[in-house]
């Protein structure tokens, strides 16, 4: 995923702790390995490479693994893809 994920509504379908499995919210920051995400007026900050989510984009449902995503947008947007 090269673009950007701020302001995307995101739900986390599978994550190492199980508790997290349906949060919702909107990203509202990225770093190198975490994604913060407003929900219900309180942030929660999520650590990338543990996490699954999907999102919708252009009407489009698609699931991204966190582990792609560790690293900073900036590097992302230069990294090759497989």
């Amino acid at each position: 995923m090269k673009g950007e994920l701020i302001g995307l509504e995101i739900e986390i379908v599978n994550a190492r702790n199980r508790s997290l499995v349906g949060l919702q919210g909107t990203i509202v920051d990225e770093t190198r390995n975490t994604l913060t995400i407003m929900q219900e007026n309180k942030e929660k900050k999520l650590i990338k490479d543990q996490i699954t989510f999907t999102t919708s984009i252009n009407n489009q449902k698609i699931t991204i693994n966190g582990e792609d995503l560790v690293g900073r947008s900036e590097e992302r947007l230069k990294k090759k893809t497989k």
